[in-house]
């Protein structure tokens, strides 16, 4: 019998500024987090993997539960792709749109919060700002999948987003005392570096 977890929550983990500032933030609020990183095969996670594990190491607490990390290969789905074949990566002159990647939220959402089920955690959280300007970050669309997800599964599961009526500079804001130096955004890593020249690094 899977045994509810209310006082865990599962935490889907890229190493970026915002999942990583949301990591320190549950912590601070004295919540037991189970961090998890879904691989879909891009280019730019063997280096993202390596910085998120400093980051945990850094911010290690007793709350905080051993990465667990998941596979969801897309190199089938999105065969030819820049984010699987590192080329024409878009630029720092691109529009945010530009680095859109066609159902990453819900693949992400699907394979984490099955996860969280079956382990009788009830509760996902994820950083999307209110900026994020995608369809797969609105409101409806969360409602919406959390709804579907409750009726798939035999257990109700919470998609929480604390960050969701915060801008970046407010986040930032919340992440001052967080090593962020020990965050990892770029989609076009050189030798395990920020490239400095692509859309996230911009």
């Amino acid at each position: 019998m899977i045994h509810p977890q209310e006082e865990c929550v599962g935490l889907l983990l890229s190493g970026g500024l915002d999942s990583s500032i949301l990591l320190t933030h549950l912590l601070a609020q004295r919540q037991r987090v189970q961090p998890l990183y879904i691989r879909l095969q891009l280019v730019w996670e063997d280096a993202e993997l390596r910085v998120l594990r400093k980051f945990l190491q850094a911010v290690a607490s007793p709350l905080l539960q051993e990465l667990v990390i998941l596979q969801l290969p897309v190199d089938d789905l999105y065969d030819g792709h820049w984010s699987i074949t590192g080329r024409e990566t878009p630029g720092a002159e691109t529009a945010d749109d530009a680095v859109y990647l066609p159902g990453r939220n819900p693949l992400l959402l699907i394979k984490a919060a099955l996860w969280c089920q079956m382990r009788g955690i009830r509760r996902l959280a994820l950083a999307p700002l209110g900026s994020n300007p995608f369809a797969d970050a609105t409101d409806a669309f969360f409602n919406e999948f959390q709804s579907a997800l409750s009726r798939a599964a035999s257990a109700e599961i919470r998609i929480e987003r604390p960050f969701a009526n915060l801008d970046k500079r407010q986040v930032m804001a919340l992440g001052k005392d967080c090593p962020l130096e020990l965050t990892f955004s770029c989609i076009a890593p050189v030798d395990g570096l920020h490239c400095g020249v692509c859309n996230k690094c911009a």
